[in-house]
């Protein structure tokens, strides 16, 4: 499999957007046993798998999880210059509960645990949560 290869992204030609993300990780087993539960949640597929990494697609883009022998740092700092984190939507909220109930046993910690699930603001139903190579995501319910 190549990142290219993957099929149902191109179905979604000219359609403005996200094309795709490629998150670098060093440890692919921990990342594909995290990112993959998380990613299934909400509601990705699994479209290519290969040696070095991971390919998952919902919404006409997708998300790579990729090693690579030019890595500066084994942890991602979320609070450096780049990308903070990643928002997906989940749809109900009593999805999200569900997803931040059983993320732990996943290997992913609750944030702003204290603000749940409004963190973001009264009108904002999310909840954050830090994988142990420290990428962040938010798990963000439709409006109502």
């Amino acid at each position: 499999m190549h990142v290219g290869d993957v099929g149902p992204v191109w179905q979604n030609r000219g359609v403005p957007g996200f094309h795709h993300v490629e998150l670098w990780i060093s440890d692919l087993r921990e990342a594909r046993a995290e990112w993959g539960w998380l990613l299934k949640r909400v509601g990705f597929a699994l479209d290519g798998d290969w040696p070095e990494g991971q390919s998952w697609s919902a919404g006409g883009a997708y998300l790579t999880l990729t090693t690579s022998p030019m890595l500066t740092t084994p942890v991602h700092d979320r609070r450096s210059v780049g990308v903070n984190h990643l928002a997906f939507s989940a749809g109900e909220p009593a999805v999200v509960d569900a997803i931040m109930a059983d993320a732990p046993a996943h290997g992913w910690r609750p944030l702003y645990q204290e603000r749940y699930p409004h963190a973001g603001g009264e009108a904002h139903y999310a909840g954050w949560l830090e994988n142990s190579a420290g990428f962040k995501a938010e798990i963000v319910a439709d409006p109502s």
